[in-house]
């Protein structure tokens, strides 16, 4: 009788690896269950030797497979998963399915990670399996639920989900980047013409200046200093400008690597007015998604937190959730550890406290995600239209600051220049 290797959850969220008998691999899923574990891997055994012998000496090319440059954009991942549903919905098997869509890509990582899955299927793996050997394809969230739907005989229901939270979270993410397109291309170019005026305009206006040797008024002098420092600095003012971004941004990043700049980052983001509002409320709306997602997949609470702590993309709610896990763990209900955290507002702890009580967790979260994207594209909304008017004023205030010290010393020449 075939013998399949497993593994599984117990009732406390441990992960138990063991063997089984079955004739089929349902009947050892069905084994499994009996024994009171949850299945999220079950696999065949079989014969390494055999296996690389059949495979023509695949295992070389296995150790290939996780290696390659570049990433899958989430807009062809979600496309595969719902072509893959579709496919499993209509009830090919699952190697035919992968074939399928491996030759209908266009050349690429994903081309090239699902040729490699065919081989890790072909070999005994399961379909989880294969693809959480490509990590930079398919994140753990994904193998996860697949993995769900291998042992709960609804792969291609969970897939369909799997898209629609896909699809849901970078329509969410593209709202905000959209939000800050405007107001950086404005930026960008309002510091190009003022980069301009410093380095070209103003030292001519210097010029006819030092001929008259007048005294010049305050403000000309800051001007003047400016431009100065923007044409001939060390390093030159423009280039400060341009680089600035550049730099700051990878020192965010480097800040980010480490979990102490993880957090403060996070906490003074939280602080901002209206950023941090969209930013929390973004936070929450995912954590919730996702983590309703993998409860109505089937994913044991303890592994669905887990993963959620690691995908929440934010320190502050990353820790809450390990509290939460913690707690859980020990006994307790979801809802308490979340109130005690004052992390999320009240309506949340209310609706997760409201799911536990009917049983019908799942549906509270993802309700909770659909009220807080909307909130989110209301503060969006209201983002960009503060936005405008503070550019307006602060471009204005530039504008003027130029023309006043400009042209206060030549009035003061006309004037002398008419008194004599």
């Amino acid at each position: 009788m075939p013998v399949f290797k497993y593994e599984a959850l117990n009732a406390s969220g441990q992960e138990i690896k063991d063997e089984i008998e079955a004739p089929t691999k349902e009947e050892a899923v069905s084994k499994v269950r009996g024994l009171g574990y949850f299945p999220t891997k079950v696999v065949e055994k079989v014969d390494k030797k055999r296996a690389a012998q059949k495979k023509g000496g695949g295992v070389g090319k296995k150790k290939a497979a996780g290696t390659g440059l570049g990433w899958v954009s989430t807009k062809l991942l979600t496309t595969f998963t719902r072509q893959l549903s579709t496919l499993q919905d209509a009830g090919l098997p699952i190697l035919r399915s992968i074939r399928i869509l491996e030759q209908q890509q266009k050349p690429g990582m994903l081309k090239n990670v699902l040729k490699q899955i065919t081989e890790d299927v072909e070999g005994g793996a399961t379909l989880s399996e294969a693809m959480s050997r490509h990590p930079k394809a398919f994140d753990r969230l994904y193998c996860n639920m697949v993995a769900a739907g291998e042992a709960g005989g609804v792969l291609d229901v969970i897939l369909q989900r799997l898209a629609d939270f896909m699809e849901k979270s970078q329509k969410l993410k593209r709202k905000i980047i959209g939000a800050m397109i405007y107001p950086a291309v404005v930026v960008s170019i309002a510091a190009a013409i003022v980069t301009f005026i410093m380095v070209k305009v103003v030292p001519k206006f210097k010029e006819i200046f030092n001929d008259f040797g007048t005294k010049l008024p305050a403000v000309t002098d800051a001007l003047i200093a400016i431009s100065t420092w923007f044409a001939e600095g060390t390093p030159p003012g423009w280039v400060v400008v341009i680089l600035a971004p550049a730099f700051l941004i990878v020192t965010f990043k480097l800040i980010r690597q480490a979990q102490a700049g993880r957090l403060v980052l996070d906490m003074i983001t939280l602080k901002v007015p209206i950023l941090g509002q969209i930013v929390g409320k973004s936070s929450v709306a995912r954590f919730t998604r996702t983590l309703g997602t993998l409860i109505s997949a089937g994913v044991p609470i303890l592994e669905a937190v887990n993963i959620t702590r690691d995908t929440t993309g934010n320190e502050i709610y990353s820790r809450m959730l390990q509290r939460v896990h913690d707690a859980i763990r020990e006994g307790d209900t979801f809802a308490n550890p979340l109130r005690q955290s004052k992390t999320v507002d009240p309506i949340v702890i209310n609706m997760v406290d409201v799911g536990e009580e009917t049983g019908e967790l799942d549906k509270m979260l993802m309700k909770v995600a659909d009220n807080y994207d909307e909130e989110v594209d209301t503060l969006v909304a209201s983002l960009v239209s503060l936005l405008e008017p503070i550019m307006v004023v602060v471009l204005g205030g530039i504008v003027g600051f130029i023309i006043l010290a400009l042209f206060l010393p030549l009035v003061t020449l006309i004037q002398s220049v008419m008194g004599n």
